[in-house]
């Protein structure tokens, strides 16, 4: 029954492959959304390709008929053109007027988007991609200014850039300004008025040109957004000079204008407590971001061959593990099963901010690749991986900005669903990286205060628990935020039953 324990922890969520959500969640899933993108832009091709042809008939209709209304000798007095004329009212421009061809260009266009629309991302995924950003922002220091415009450095120095992509991409003045009212409607004002002085600033170049990638957002909308969050940050003189501005494009506002005069009253009555830099909020779990976010920026450095990282807590790096085959193998098994990954909450399980990629389950009996996989850690960890004494392989994905924030592997309460497996706790993890990125995601060590670069096809084997049976308190540990590149790793993680004899007590019970 043991067995069975396994299984519950997640190996078989599902049997059918999952609904597709949570987009942003895992890259893979954003290179799928890309390609539904691809099948929509034939469908548009085909639709203005027809489109294109309907508009040339009715542009020679309209030649022809004004040529014979501009014509002093087009006479009807002529029975030949009294005919014409009564025939195009009577006969060609109701055609015209009436003719279905635009509506079945436009259903034919509505068709093919409904055929991928379960495909597409939604405004949880748009969300969850501009927390990302903000995610980026804050771990690698990067100046929003500079993310904007397509260059990831640092904020405020002089050292180069962390990721220097092949093709520079800018943000829109509408794609700053939804960054920043993500960061507004949750009450974030550190991330809401970087975001959107952005979009203020780039919507004040483009004011008055029409773009229909920016039609949703506006400079008007920017400012209020803006005007609050600095009022809400303790600035009112700010928030009044940029009400003020947005009535100069929209003076009948009632409700600004209302802003206005409460932000007059309060400044008269020294409301305004602008002081120092606003200071970025920070989750109640994560007591260790300036140790964590220090070491992700350090990007790790490159060990060689093998190595024993770290003797306390004992951390070893195994380069070459997989091969690239058993490793596009291993993605290649996972992939069409990978669900949002979740975190123990109590004594349940669920998504978490904290935690974005999503994750499969693979039997040792899925792939020979897998089997071979399965021996090959038993026999460099010395370890019992059968089951019940060790989960299923568990291969991730990580999305857009994926990360996982300090974190144990163990479980640190006895309500932990991992007592479930009626095995004990994890004792041990083996972590693959599948793939290389091109900056970030490397694993950070807390405590132990230092962080390993993702190393394509090596192996990082580390003890969650003391001999003595507790939680390595050293062993906190996080993955940094990919910042490039697409993160796959595979996690296998070992119980201490079934162990006794292959890592036994010492005889110190402080050990």
């Amino acid at each position: 029954m043991r067995a069975v324990g396994v299984l519950g922890l997640g190996a078989l969520l599902a049997w059918l492959p999952p609904a597709p959500a949570d987009t942003f969640s895992a890259l893979r899933s954003v290179r799928q959304a890309r390609g539904a993108e691809g099948r929509l832009l034939r469908r548009l091709r085909a639709y203005l390709r027809e489109e294109s042809a309907r508009l040339r008939r009715l542009g020679r209709f309209y030649e022809k008929v004004r040529a014979l209304h501009q014509d002093p000798g087009a006479s009807v007095d002529n029975p030949l053109l009294a005919f014409s004329l009564i025939k195009r009212l009577s006969s060609d421009w109701p055609r015209l007027v009436y003719s279905d061809e635009a509506t079945e260009n436009t259903r034919a266009l509505h068709d093919g988007f409904k055929e991928v629309q379960q495909e597409l991302p939604g405004a949880e995924d748009l969300d969850g991609a501009a927390r990302a950003l903000m995610r980026l922002q804050d771990v690698y220091g990067l100046s929003v200014k500079g993310m904007a415009n397509g260059i990831f450095q640092p904020a405020g120095t002089g050292r180069p850039p962390l990721y220097s992509p092949g093709r520079r991409i800018a943000l829109s003045a509408d794609d700053c300004f939804h960054v920043g009212k993500v960061a507004y409607d949750t009450g974030d004002y550190y991330h809401s008025i970087a975001w959107l002085e952005e979009a203020v600033s780039r919507f004040r170049l483009s004011y008055g040109s029409w773009n229909p990638e920016e039609e949703r957002g506006s400079l008007e909308d920017a400012l209020d957004h803006l005007a609050f969050s600095y009022f809400m940050a303790g600035n009112i003189s700010h928030a009044l000079t940029l009400s003020r501005e947005f009535l100069h494009y929209d003076p009948s506002n009632q409700r600004v204008t209302r802003n206005v005069a409460k932000y007059k009253k309060l400044l008269a009555t020294g409301g305004d407590r602008a002081g120092g830099p606003l200071r970025r909020p920070n989750a109640t779990r994560l007591q260790s971001r300036d140790a964590y976010e220090e070491l992700c920026q350090s990007l790790g450095t490159r060990p060689a061959k093998k190595e024993t990282l770290r003797l306390r807590p004992y951390i070893t790096l195994y380069h070459d593990f997989v091969s690239d085959a058993e490793a596009e193998t291993i993605k290649g098994l996972a992939g069409p099963w990978l669900q949002r990954s979740v975190v123990a909450s109590g004594e349940k399980q669920q998504k978490a901010e904290y935690r974005i990629s999503k994750s499969a389950w693979l039997k040792d009996t899925a792939d020979p690749v897998v089997r071979a996989l399965e021996l090959r850690m038993a026999a460099v960890t010395g370890l019992d991986l059968r089951p019940p004494y060790a989960e299923y392989l568990q291969v991730v994905n990580y999305g857009l900005g994926g990360h996982y924030e300090p974190h144990f592997d163990h479980a640190t309460s006895r309500k932990s669903p991992l007592y479930r497996m009626k095995s004990g706790n994890r004792i041990a993890t083996v972590m693959i990286y599948l793939s290389a990125v091109e900056a970030g995601g490397s694993t950070a060590f807390i405590y132990a205060n230092f962080s390993v670069p993702v190393v394509k096809n090596a192996a990082l084997f580390w003890w969650n628990l003391r001999r003595n049976g507790d939680g390595d308190g050293d062993t906190l540990h996080a993955g940094c935020p990919v910042l490039a590149g697409d993160k796959w790793v595979a996690n296998k993680w070992i119980h201490e039953y079934g162990q006794e004899f292959r890592r036994p007590c010492s005889r110190d019970p402080r050990d």
